[in-house]
Order: C-alpha cells, then structure tokens, then sequence
C-alpha cells in the first residue's frame, strides 16, 4: 500500500493502492506509521506522492460505508492522526501531487509544507460538499490558512475542483510541472530546504506551522463524534449510497 523510494536523505513515501490510492482504514494506518519510520530512520525530508494520474482519490467511501460507528470512529481518529503528523513534522514534507487529488486527497496535501501537482485534465479541491458531507473547521481552517478566507469560502462552499493552473492561481498548489517531472520536482525543492542551515530551518518551521499544528492537536472524542453523527446522518448516507451507485453504473 506504501512503496519507499530512498533519494538520499529524502523518502518517498508513495501511495500504491490500486486503482485509485482510496484511503481506507489500513492504508490510513500504513501511512502514519510509514511517516513515523521516517522519521525514526533519520530521513531529512519527505515527499509524498501516487501514481501517474492519481495521488489519491480521498476517503475509499464504498468501503467505509460498510462500517459500524466504532470502526468509523477510528477511522476519522486515524484520518486525522496523519493530519497531525503532516502538521507537526519535524522534517520538511512536499505533496508531489502526481494527477486527481480531490476530497481526503487535497486535505492530505494541505498539511505539506509544499505542493507539485501534474499538468493536465487533473482536478484537485474539497469537493465533499457535492456528496453530501462537510470538510468541518479544521479542514476548513488548514484551506483558509493556505488560500485565504474568500477563496477557501468559495471553494468548500461550492464543492469546487480545479485545474492545476487554477489551483496554482491561488496558492493552493505552489507549482505544475508536467506529470513525469511531479516527483523530481518536490525532491528538488527537499534538496533546496536541506541546503540551507537545518537548525535554523527546524526552528522557523515550527513558529511558522504552530497555528496548522494546533488545528489538530487539539481534538478530542466530542469532535469525532461529532464528525461520525454527520457521516450517519440521513443525508449523507442517502447521498453517499446515490454516489457508490453511480460510480458502479461507469464502472
């Protein structure tokens, strides 16, 4: 589900869970540990990435709506672990957006400390409002953090995707580079953060992410109850159920 490509000091963790990297419970847990490994083995940079034409396609909903409450409590406890790990990283992380990154895919890449995405017919935002749920005020706060008020309002309001130019239009990806460049690109700004002096670099970052840090440190059971009383809503569900259906009908 994680596959580790060492360029030097700088791992690449890339998300390889056919067909479309969705984010179910075992590859969430895969992941977190795979950045604390990193970590643990002396990595001064991450880049984390997906295949060509998909970094990933957020939450795996048709798997997630086969569970019961508690299963889906640790899920958002989980989902929101690698958040938190994003945040509070101790080492620089870029987000090599290799083509879709809607949804859970877009929040992942808000938590990096840099993002390239893929030139193309490639779309990217926080669309969960189309399928009936709510990014909620962490999310919706790490988006005003990186675009802005207006445009993070524009954007969760609407459910919109955008093109890679557009995205990179408001800061919501700093660069679009063509696909086969998405990877050396972000290991190419890793290599730029390691040129400069570490100590000093480790000190700014965690003064300048201390506000995207606090976001998700501070959550507690009542806010992912609150999160699960919106996914088993009867809305969602309704509207949750209608996608699965329509994404078997193309399939």
């Amino acid at each position: 589900m994680i596959e580790i490509n060492d360029h030097g000091p700088i791992r690449e963790l890339r998300l390889a869970r056919p067909p479309v990297n969705a984010l179910n419970l075992e590859l969430m847990r895969r992941f977190n540990a795979e950045l604390d490994a990193a970590i643990a083995a002396g990595a001064r940079a991450i880049v984390v990435s997906g295949r060509p034409g998909i970094f990933t396609a957020g939450l795996d909903v048709p798997e997630l709506l086969r569970l019961d409450r508690a299963q889906m409590l640790e899920c958002w406890q989980v989902f929101f672990a690698a958040q938190a790990r994003l945040a509070a990283s101790p080492v620089p992380v870029a987000a090599a957006i290799t083509g879709h990154s809607p949804a859970g895919g877009a929040v992942l890449a808000l938590y990096c400390d840099y993002r390239v995405m893929a030139d193309g017919k490639f779309k990217i935002g926080l669309n969960e409002v189309q399928v009936g749920l709510t990014p909620g005020p962490v999310i919706c706060a790490a988006l005003r953090r990186v675009v802005g008020a207006r445009q993070a309002d524009r954007l969760v309001s609407g459910g919109l995707l955008l093109s890679p130019g557009e995205a990179c239009a408001i800061d919501l990806v700093d660069r679009v580079v063509p696909e086969n460049k998405v990877v050396p690109a972000s290991i190419e700004w890793a290599q730029h953060m390691l040129s400069l002096p570490p100590l000093a670099v480790a000190a700014t970052r965690s003064t300048a992410r201390a506000d995207l840090i606090a976001l998700v440190s501070n959550l507690g059971p009542r806010d992912y109850e609150a999160m699960n009383d919106a996914w088993f809503s009867e809305e969602t569900q309704r509207t949750l159920r209608q996608l699965v259906e329509r994404l078997k009908k193309g399939a």
